[in-house]
């Protein structure tokens, strides 16, 4: 049996890979370790209803923020993800079948945990024709059945070896905020996210605004891999001219020494200029901070995104 806490099991693409120095992390960066009756009590519901959580898989750094406040990102369609990108602690190899009870019971999770706002995201699928289109699709749909009232937040893969109609299919199902991210500068992409395109990314983005203008789109970059400032604004002006409302850019942490190694840790005061010129740019909402992660804070960011939208259609 294949044990996932192996990191040379976890990542056999990586397992033959050099070792990367992890510099010690700035003090703008550490955070306590989790623990607490809340998060305690989510991780409970996570593991009696058999969820995987991306918090986990990805090793967030805000597992304990996060939980303490029942907050959990769901990560469908298993733990193990067809794709190696070298900035991600998601386990590689060859997925099982999809779980078709799986949408119930992270829609049962969503209703015990009462949340308000809720993000789902997944591994990549691509060895499933439509890339897991439809297993979202019914998730979307088990959620709003079960918890009517509970806003719902996608993060998806990019869909890239499936049929247009696989985008339809989750568009369809009516999420409120649709998120793909597009990771990285371009020209990082074939050592940071090689199995990815950036182009049919942003494409992918336009084309939600495409098939539904009112749905909020959103996407992210991590910063520390390599990248300059020049191809942060780049990847900014290609968002916007794809009409993505909101952008979140957070600091690239090194998993393993067998991951992407970490470039530079970018200070506070960078972030607070890109958000800056993210807002100038016409974002409708920024979240642009050391530890931002693409479900950080998500329900509070997603009432001010609709807030900001309102205000500024009242202004037009």
């Amino acid at each position: 049996m294949r044990d996932l806490k192996l990191p040379e099991q976890r990542h056999p693409e990586k397992a033959h890979r050099p070792d990367n120095a992890q510099p010690r992390k700035p003090s703008w960066i550490r955070v306590k370790a989790p623990g607490g009756k809340g998060y305690t009590e989510t991780r409970d519901i996570m593991r009696s209803h058999k969820l995987t959580t991306v918090c986990e898989e990805a090793g967030c750094p805000n597992v304990g923020e996060c939980w303490s406040q029942g907050h959990a990102t769901m990560m469908i369609m298993g733990e193990i993800c067809t794709r190696g990108c070298t900035f991600c602690n998601v386990a590689t190899g060859k997925p099982d079948a999809l779980d078709a009870f799986e949408p119930g019971r992270v829609a049962d999770a969503v209703k015990k945990l009462g949340l308000n706002h809720v993000v789902i995201t997944s591994v990549d699928r691509d060895d499933v024709e439509d890339g897991g289109a439809e297993h979202f699709a019914m998730t979307i749909r088990a959620i709003r059945r079960h918890a009517p009232d509970t806003t719902i937040e996608i993060l998806t893969p990019d869909f890239l070896k499936c049929a247009p109609e696989a985008l339809e299919t989750v568009v369809a199902a009516r999420p409120d905020v649709f998120n793909h991210n597009l990771e990285t500068v371009p020209g990082l992409y074939p050592t940071v996210r090689p199995g990815a395109r950036y182009f049919h990314s942003l494409r992918l983005l336009q084309r939600v605004k495409e098939l539904d203008p009112s749905m909020f789109t959103k996407s992210g970059i991590m910063v520390g891999l390599g990248e300059d400032r020049q191809g942060v604004m780049q990847v900014m002006d290609d968002m916007r001219a794809a009409d993505v409302d909101f952008l979140t850019i957070g600091q690239y942490l090194q998993p393993t020494p067998k991951h992407h190694a970490v470039d530079r840790f970018v200070t506070p005061e960078e972030f607070k200029a890109y958000e800056k010129a993210a807002y100038g740019k016409g974002f409708l909402m920024v979240s642009a901070t050391p530890l931002t992660r693409s479900s950080y804070h998500a329900g509070d960011d997603f009432a001010r995104l609709r807030a900001n939208r309102m205000a500024r259609l009242a202004e037009a």
